[in-house]
């Protein structure tokens, strides 16, 4: 992480997984916040742990994933969003809409500074 990026206050959480140097398992913030979420509705009863695995595994093998498992967390995503479409909580169109928001927003947002989705030229 450089020294501009903004910390995830989930990111640092005692509670999320550490490595044994203590260090988070999650390559981005937005990965950590991936997973809280996953467990937070697995916790609230969305759904239960066995079917998140099985929709995190289909994820895992779909055709042209990353032998080196390096996209994980963008198949965590994918899981997550695929399964609040299943069971009728997103709206698999918003789903799109926003990602491309928040690409474009990325893109239009100058190095260094936060990504907002305000800074999405077509919003």
């Amino acid at each position: 992480m450089s020294q501009c990026e903004t910390r995830s206050p989930l990111a640092q959480s005692p509670h999320l997984p550490r490595s044994v140097d203590g260090e988070s398992v999650f390559p981005e913030p937005w990965a950590a916040e991936a997973f809280a979420m996953a467990v937070h509705l697995h916790e609230r009863g969305l759904f239960t742990w066995g079917e998140w695995a099985d929709a995190l595994s289909r994820e895992l093998h779909e055709p042209g994933r990353a032998e080196d498992g390096s996209d994980y967390f963008d198949c965590w995503v994918a899981a997550l969003s695929a399964m609040l479409v299943k069971l009728g909580v997103a709206d698999a169109d918003l789903i799109i809409d926003l990602q491309r928001s928040w690409q474009r927003a990325a893109e239009a947002t100058p190095h260094g500074r936060p990504i907002e989705l305000a800074n999405d030229p077509w919003r």
